[in-house]
């Protein structure tokens, strides 16, 4: 198929097309002419990848251009795939080192050595949740630090199930796929529905005086 037809297939403008090809994120097509190409449905599909790492997950081009980089090297094992794809999505933080630091990160390696997680320090979020933990102590939210082991039980079933269900999808391309997929637009999909189950037990315990139905 032609530009145009791409275009139309995958609801992406030409021009946004033309600029995902000279940034990467797009392979080129099968050149047919000096300036025409041919594309097939591997386009179709990057670009609705593209679009929903950069649209939905909220990703910039360059931590897209990153991700997709472990999509296309066959080379590199599914977990360091998630490794990059967790790398790329999760924004370095270096917190302030001070007492309520400290005791973030000692508790922090208690709940990992008491789940027998196998998991690395120099994680990105291993500094983010630190540093959440900190804040809650510095602002005297040590109700919602003790949290940590709640979101910890649930967060691993979760996973599994995650991990589980790319897994299983048998082929490597897929797999990958699903691996950088589901860590990126999952985020935002975990936030989403902690959301709405905020606002129903919220209503359940505060009253729903005022508030309107959903639709």
């Amino acid at each position: 198929m032609r530009v145009g037809e791409l275009s139309r297939r995958s609801g992406v403008s030409v021009a946004s097309i033309k600029y995902y090809l000279r940034e990467g994120l797009l392979p080129p097509g099968e050149r047919t002419s000096p300036n025409q190409a041919a594309y097939d449905e591997g386009h179709v599909r990057r670009l609705r990848m593209v679009r929903a790492l950069i649209d939905v997950g909220g990703l910039s081009v360059a931590a897209t251009r990153d991700v997709l980089a472990a999509v296309d090297d066959p080379e590199v094992p599914l977990h360091e795939a998630l490794g990059r794809a967790q790398a790329t999505t999760t924004p370095p933080m270096a917190g302030a080192d001070d007492d309520e630091a400290r005791a973030a990160d000692r508790a922090l390696t208690d709940l990992v050595r008491e789940r027998g997680w196998h998991v690395s320090s120099h994680n990105p979020a291993w500094h983010t949740a630190v540093e959440v933990l900190a804040t809650y102590h510095r602002l005297g939210d040590d109700d919602l630090a003790r949290q940590l082991g709640l979101y910890a039980e649930a967060m691993e079933d979760v996973a599994r199930r995650e991990v589980a269900a790319v897994v299983d999808r048998g082929d490597r391309a897929r797999t990958v796929e699903g691996v950088v997929v589901g860590t990126v637009l999952g985020d935002t999909l975990l936030a989403a529905v902690r959301r709405l189950a905020q606002e129903h037990c919220s209503a359940q315990l505060l009253g729903r005086a005022g508030h309107p139905e959903p639709g």
